[in-house]
């Protein structure tokens, strides 16, 4: 392997350089010899700050910049938070491997004031910061006396602004909490019956050109199968409702011996609507449970929701 290069690409956010470092350091243990550069650049995502993520479109929104990379051979890799990544991907690029989930659950986060709230105490009028439409509809169906505002930034802006007093709560995901070394600022794990987590919430997903037997032959040491097959469940499963990762769609997913457990859902933005289902099937073979899930709730009323929510957050309107 002398002479051998991996060139990555990573978004230059705290929190991505923090798994992007992670990913570099588990294969620079398995590849002593390897040399391994990072370049890390900013995605439209990070740049535009003052908009709603779901005004602006998420059609790559925080990994075009990284494909592009990869697809002029400037980058053999790109490592994503799994859940950022469409699951539609640019003709000659793959999803190569799928790293060991941490937990997926979102979880809120506290100014001092309410430390001695739960989420189901808060009191009418408390301000929750999100920028997730998922989140977003699940809290309004449950907690409709809550008050919702956007908030954008990385991890540690965001918890400035609830510090600052901008905000009463955040809600954020655990995974990327316990990543920064933050895991202390979680006040409350949110249970799946309120809040069903994002498609590939708390893994990484290691993006690669399709063909390129090297690379995938490295990264494969960082493949952790259930997590994978668990992953491609739930991207089948969203890929099916043509819905995107600005969309109210969350699930869950789980293993029981060789069966693979999957609950979806989708709901409308003021939450008024909320439909929940679930599927079941051989955990080897996982895509089909994801499209038989979507095929049950587009069969209760999903289509409709979809609809008007993409006419509702189509960009420019």
């Amino acid at each position: 392997m002398n002479g051998s290069l991996l060139r990555v690409a990573s978004r230059r956010s705290q929190l991505a350089m923090v798994q992007t470092h992670w990913v570099r350091d588990a294969l620079s243990r398995a590849y002593p010899d390897l040399e391994i550069r990072v370049e890390a650049m900013a995605t439209q995502g990070d740049k535009i700050l003052d908009v709603a993520l779901a005004k602006i479109g998420d059609k790559g929104l925080f990994t075009k910049e990284l494909e592009a990379q990869m697809l002029v051979d400037r980058a053999d890799i790109a490592v994503h938070s799994l859940k950022d990544l469409p699951t539609q991907l640019p003709e000659g690029l793959m999803l190569g491997c799928v790293t060991e989930r941490e937990d997926p659950a979102d979880a809120l986060v506290v100014r001092e004031a309410l430390l001695d709230q739960r989420l189901d105490t808060l009191p009418e009028g408390t301000v929750v910061g999100t920028s997730s439409l998922r989140r977003l509809a699940q809290l309004r169906h449950h907690y409709p006396h809550l008050t919702f505002k956007d908030v954008r930034g990385n991890v540690i802006t965001r918890l400035e602004k609830l510090d600052a007093g901008e905000f009463d709560c955040l809600i954020l995901a655990a995974a990327g909490l316990g990543r920064l070394g933050l895991g202390h600022r979680i006040h409350q794990l949110i249970d799946p019956a309120i809040s069903l987590h994002a498609v590939g919430q708390g893994a990484l997903g290691i993006e690669c050109r399709q063909g390129d037997g090297r690379v995938l032959e490295w990264i494969k040491v960082l493949e952790h199968g259930p997590t994978a097959r668990r992953c491609l469940a739930e991207r089948a499963f969203l890929r099916a409702l043509e819905g995107g990762c600005q969309v109210p769609i969350g699930v869950n997913s789980r293993l029981e011996g060789e069966t693979l457990v999957l609950t979806g859902m989708v709901a409308s933005l003021d939450g008024q609507r909320l439909i929940r289902d679930e599927a079941r099937g051989d955990q080897a073979d996982p895509e089909p449970i994801g499209v038989a899930l979507a095929d049950a709730l587009r069969q209760r009323g999903a289509t409709a929701i979809l609809e008007e929510i993409f006419a509702s957050v189509r960009p420019g309107r």
